[in-house]
């Protein structure tokens, strides 16, 4: 009992550590990433720190399953490197004993795993999606920013007012560049509104103005002096973008049995029996000689957590194109972990015998 506190104290400390220290990177990405895309107009600046914590928030599932990871075999690399094992098998219990105090840590975290990855995954993604999909649909006049030029959508027109007074929507120094048609026009004027039509379009009336069409070095270019001018704004429907696989549900992703949402469905189900396994893996994996103190146990540890995470993006690639069945894709990876973790496991309870001996059952290798 007082093993078993000692280490769940341990690991969820540990746990703790290692996840904030994760998803403070993640979100130093993130930031980098979105604000240069801010930067680039792909979306608004002021949805920039919501589009971060729903990019954090789809992630939680994949950091949380490698802080479990690393917590274990950090808390169990230094009870072998600090001796606290020997005090373990000398008290007589053995590796096998590690197996349920590590699970009854583990299970819960492995169920919030599995929560996340199957509803806050597609969740984080879908909303992601439709604020830049907002953004990208905006229309003409919420792009008119005083003091900034704005270009339209459809890249066909050019606007500039130095002066925006939204309360009366009056407008000062506009400018405003067309080329439609393949012909160029150009309108400013010092002052002007902007006007409801009936109808519900927006337009802004220039005043007292002056505008020029085509090219001064062609022969039909023109300058026109108005009193009045108007120009259309025009206003987009926002139409939700179809989902992708990964911003479906669950419940839409097992009643459209596409090869792509099995795909997305496997690598769902896929993460928390990942979480699982590499657990196995870490405790026989964590063994350090204490006369030598080497750290090379980190090292297996990244190695095996990209060759898991990458052999189940590849059974998801391959179930997305059809080249597997689902039922038989979603099992070998987790069951070759599974087998591994035993072998591994078996190795630690005997280590004076031959690798090969202690894969025999005990009543073979007595003498």
């Amino acid at each position: 009992m007082i093993f078993d506190q000692a280490l769940r104290r341990e690991l969820s400390l540990t746990t703790g550590g290692v996840f904030l220290v994760l998803v403070t990177i993640m979100v130093t990405t993130l930031v980098i990433r979105i604000l240069g895309f801010a930067a680039n107009g792909v979306v608004n600046p002021e949805d920039a720190l919501v589009l971060i914590a729903l990019a954090t928030i789809g992630y939680l599932a994949v950091l949380l399953t490698v802080s479990l990871f690393i917590a274990v075999l950090i808390v169990l690399v230094r009870w072998y490197k600090d001796s606290e094992m020997i005090v373990w098998f000398a008290s007589g219990l053995s590796i096998m004993s590690l197996i349920r105090p590590i699970l009854r840590f583990a299970i819960p975290l492995i169920i919030i795993i599995a929560l996340l990855a199957l509803f806050a995954w597609p969740w984080a993604n879908r909303e992601s999606a439709l604020i830049s999909q907002r953004f990208q649909q905006r229309d003409d006049v919420s792009m008119v920013t005083a003091g900034q030029f704005r270009e339209s959508a459809k890249a066909e027109r050019v606007f500039f007012i130095e002066e925006l007074n939204v309360d009366n929507r009056e407008v000062k120094n506009i400018f405003v560049a067309d080329s439609r048609n393949q012909r160029l026009s150009i309108a400013v004027a010092a002052t002007g509104f902007i006007e409801n039509t009936p109808t519900g379009e927006k337009n802004i009336i220039l005043k007292d103005g002056r505008r020029y069409e085509g090219l001064p070095t062609q022969p039909d270019f023109r300058i026109l002096e108005f009193d009045e001018y108007e120009t259309k704004l025009r206003n987009k429907e926002l139409t939700e973008p179809p989902p992708r696989d990964r911003e479906r549900s669950v419940q839409e992703l097992l009643k459209d049995p596409s090869p792509s949402n099995r795909g997305e469905l496997l690598w769902r189900i896929g993460l928390p029996l990942m979480a699982l396994g590499l657990v196995f893996i870490a405790i026989p994996l964590a063994y350090v000689n204490p006369r030598l103190g080497n750290y090379t146990a980190m090292f297996y540890a990244v190695l095996i957590y990209l060759i898991y995470s990458n052999l189940l993006n590849l059974a998801q690639n391959f179930v997305s194109q059809n080249r597997f069945d689902f039922f038989v894709a979603i099992w070998p990876i987790h069951l070759l972990a599974l087998l591994i973790a035993a072998v591994l496991i078996r190795n630690r309870i005997n280590p004076s015998l031959k690798w090969w001996k202690r894969q025999l059952p005990a009543f073979l290798t007595r003498p």
